[in-house]
């Protein structure tokens, strides 16, 4: 007697593999895993037992892997558009990072959390910017995701030109480690706020930990970045991340804006993942990363939504659909990147570029039961002519239906299956005040109101 497994049915199932594309398929899940991939009618033929979801009118994906964002900033968006990166990050994340705690964490990740399970998302790469407080902040993050039925590759965004001691951002890290240990579902990265904003002590240990636990940076995101690093070193920041070692282990870089070729191929020298954000990196006026010439020389490009304060919204299929309109605006030509690319950036390669391939990103037998369902009844989706074109620049939040992590259903029918999105949005309310109010930003909101 066999198991009985799970059916997820549609009219077309992207695998994100060989073949691309199948008409009128199903996934089969048994227990964490996908157990086959094929023709519905042959699997329910062959499994006429299992729990079936999904009809002949569904799309299937992958879960998409966001590459790139901030949970830290979860509690106050919509602040501060008038500023690029420099000025932004003076404005708002300056004042902020001594004020977050544990709670604000939390509560922060489950909301933005929401957000992203409601656009597909089963993988957060993650980093929290925050000055070290009197108890751990970060393992927060990972008891939200834990909830949430999300997976994390998580990380404390470390920095210790505002002060903070090393000693005290190196127990950050063993915390954060620590609650990734014990997770089910997050793994632990060395996070590196930005090559200036450490101290040579600081980076040389983010260098050590990296060499175990690979790292998440953000590189060459404006120009006056690579200026300054340029100024001080002589070499441009990811020349200088070469040149220290930190490239030696595995890492995702985020952004990549102001790349020249020897910069890119560094990258691809060193299997470098890139994190690309369309959207933060419009609203911040901070350029357009060369995600073509970065892909023909084999880099993983990834998408990322980015943190909540310079997205602003957590909404991975509107980053997928402005990752491909970004760059044929800017390069004036149709065929810059197409729907075909977007998913992959946002599903195999994102995963790649997390070094997650082996597990995670596309529909196989043996890989993580982690995918999504489009609603095929939906106005949006209601006649599909090209269904990779449909998920990219038709589909939004209301056609995703289900998604399944690790086999589970973290959204059932629209719904969230493990918290409550009224009490969280209750309890973000509070937090969100007393952080605004504490860091003195955004005089103009009714947050900061007494």
């Amino acid at each position: 007697m066999t198991d009985r497994g799970i059916l997820v049915r549609g009219g077309y199932v992207l695998t994100s593999s060989a073949p691309e594309m199948i008409e009128n398929g199903a996934v089969r899940i048994l227990g964490k895993a996908i157990d086959k991939v094929g023709p519905w009618s042959d699997l329910r033929t062959r499994h006429p037992d299992d729990e079936v979801h999904g009809d002949r009118h569904s799309i299937i994906t992958p879960g998409f892997v966001n590459t790139h964002g901030h949970f830290s900033e979860a509690l106050f968006t919509g602040i501060a558009e008038d500023f690029t990166l420099w000025e932004w990050i003076e404005a708002v994340i300056n004042p902020t990072a001594p004020h977050h705690d544990a709670e604000m964490a939390y509560v922060g990740t489950l909301l933005a959390g929401i957000q992203m399970l409601r656009t597909g998302i089963t993988v957060a790469s993650d980093m929290f910017v925050c000055d070290p407080a009197d108890q751990p902040v970060t393992p927060g993050v990972v008891r939200a995701l834990d909830e949430l039925g999300m997976r994390g590759v998580v990380t404390f965004g470390a920095a210790d030109r505002r002060g903070a001691p090393v000693a005290a951002i190196l127990e950050e890290h063993a915390a954060l480690r620590e609650a990734c240990e014990a997770s089910r579902l997050s793994r632990f990265r060395v996070g590196i706020a930005l090559l200036g904003a450490q101290s040579e002590a600081l980076f040389e240990e983010s260098v050590r930990l990296a060499a175990d636990h690979g790292s998440h940076i953000h590189l060459h995101e404006v120009r006056e970045e690579v200026t300054a690093t340029r100024a001080a070193t002589g070499r441009s920041p990811i020349e200088q991340c070469a040149h220290l070692g930190l490239l030696d282990g595995p890492t995702i870089a985020a952004h990549c804006v102001w790349v020249d070729e020897n910069d890119r191929d560094i990258l691809a020298e060193h299997e470098v993942g890139v994190a690309h954000n369309p959207v933060s990196n419009m609203i911040l006026a901070s350029g357009v990363c060369p995600v073509p010439a970065l892909r023909r020389l084999g880099v993983a490009v990834g998408i990322g939504v980015d943190g909540p304060a310079s997205n602003d919204r957590q909404d991975m299929l509107e980053a997928i659909k402005l990752a491909v309109l970004l760059q044929r605006v800017d390069r004036l030509q149709a065929t810059a990147l197409s729907a075909r690319d977007g998913l992959a950036m946002a599903t195999i390669e994102g995963a790649r570029s997390l070094c997650l391939d082996e597990q995670l990103g596309s529909l196989e037998p043996g890989k993580q039961a982690d995918l999504v369902v489009f609603d095929g009844s939906s106005p949006a989706l209601a006649n599909i002519h090209d269904p990779f074109q449909a998920v990219v620049y038709c589909a939004g939040p209301r056609e995703v239906s289900d998604v399944w992590v690790a086999g589970s259903r973290s959204l059932a029918n629209g719904q969230l299956t493990n918290v409550d999105s009224a009490d969280v949005v209750g309890r973000s309310r509070p937090l969100a005040r007393k952080l605004v109010r504490r860091a003195g930003i955004g005089e103009h909101s009714l947050l900061a109101q007494p």
